[in-house]
């Protein structure tokens, strides 16, 4: 089972997580929100799979390009 990593595109502060520690996911669907100059940024997963771990927080500032969290297909 292969892992990959999440990243933002845009640097903020995490806004919100939608989803949680062992929830499946699809393409497409949002991991979380980025609050980055006074607008919510959703972070989309590319790939699908199932969410292993957050490598950050809600509150916590992120840069772009920063890996947020830890898939597995």
């Amino acid at each position: 089972m292969a892992n990959y990593e999440v990243k933002t595109e845009v640097s903020g502060s995490v806004w919100k997580i939608v989803t949680e520690v062992g929830q499946k996911i699809e393409p497409g669907e949002t991991l979380m929100i980025i609050e980055s100059m006074k607008m919510e940024i959703p972070v989309i997963c590319e790939q699908g799979g199932a969410v292993q771990k957050f490598l950050v927080e809600e509150t916590m500032p992120v840069n772009e390009g920063q890996a947020v969290a830890v898939l597995s297909k």
